[in-house]
């Protein structure tokens, strides 16, 4: 999928005398690096609305990309998906939610839990 990609553009007062140039990108081959271990989810929830991911947004999810402390990522916990910000302490997992309205997951003794993949992208889709 191609698309004509501006240098730049302002979010402000147009200026009549800007030059446009644009040239065709593939937003797939801009944003995957590892394309036979990404795959597209779609968020349902606002538990991760501070870190700029909402409710309905497209989320790109990279499993080759290695999890690290602060990384947004996709786990599995007890059998569902959840997306989180993985903290790691001293060999101990949390996942952190972005929205203080939402509780942290702390896995208790026993629970399982997987780090599935690294969310790489986050896609917005405006009303056209």
């Amino acid at each position: 999928m191609a698309f004509s990609l501006a240098t730049s553009v302002h979010a402000g007062f147009p200026s009549p005398a800007a030059d446009f140039s644009a040239k065709r990108i593939d937003i797939m081959d801009r944003l995957v690096v590892h394309p036979q271990a990404t795959y597209a989810m779609r968020v349902s929830g606002e538990s991760m609305r501070e870190q700029g991911i909402f409710d309905a947004d497209v989320l790109l999810v990279d499993k080759a990309v290695k999890p690290r402390h602060g990384m947004v990522v996709i786990a599995i916990v007890d059998g569902e998906f959840t997306c989180k910000q993985l903290h790691l302490r001293n060999g101990r997992i949390k996942l952190k939610a972005a929205n203080p309205t939402y509780p942290d997951i702390n896995p208790k003794e026993g629970q399982e839990i997987e780090i599935w993949g690294v969310v790489i992208a986050s896609i917005k889709q405006f009303q056209v």
